[in-house]
């Protein structure tokens, strides 16, 4: 068991974000677009090594729900009916600490598919 957990989990009132506090005093906050783009979900990562998917269109997308998952994690549901992501005190943090690194390798993806932020569609 990680001797890092939250102490406190805040959605934004627009729900747009969360707020992570963690027991060593570290906060972050966690825009809903990032945490559902990089959701651990089988449905994002895939289920073995290259199955990842690059999800457009999600720029403004809203946290709905939050269910904790035993002592270790939290479900997170988002407005677009994905609910499947199990979001690990660990995971959260990691995000915290280098979700703008992830971030920005989640917009080149989308760039080099011919993707973007504001629409779900694929090219052709």
């Amino acid at each position: 068991m990680s001797d890092i957990w939250p102490t406190e989990l805040k959605v934004s009132k627009d729900r747009q974000r969360l707020i992570v506090t963690f027991n060593d005093g570290e906060s972050f906050t966690l825009s809903a677009e990032m945490l559902r783009v990089l959701s651990p979900s089988a449905e994002v990562q895939g289920h073995g090594p290259g199955q990842k998917v690059t999800v457009p269109g999600k720029r403004n997308v809203a946290i709905i729900s939050m269910t904790p998952t035993g002592n270790y994690a939290v479900r997170i549901g988002f407005d677009d009916m994905h609910d499947t992501g199990i979001f690990t005190w660990s995971y959260l943090r990691e995000l915290g600490e280098r979700g703008e690194e992830l971030f920005a390798a989640y917009e080149s993806e989308l760039s080099e598919k011919g993707m973007n932020r504001d629409t779900s569609e694929k090219p052709r």
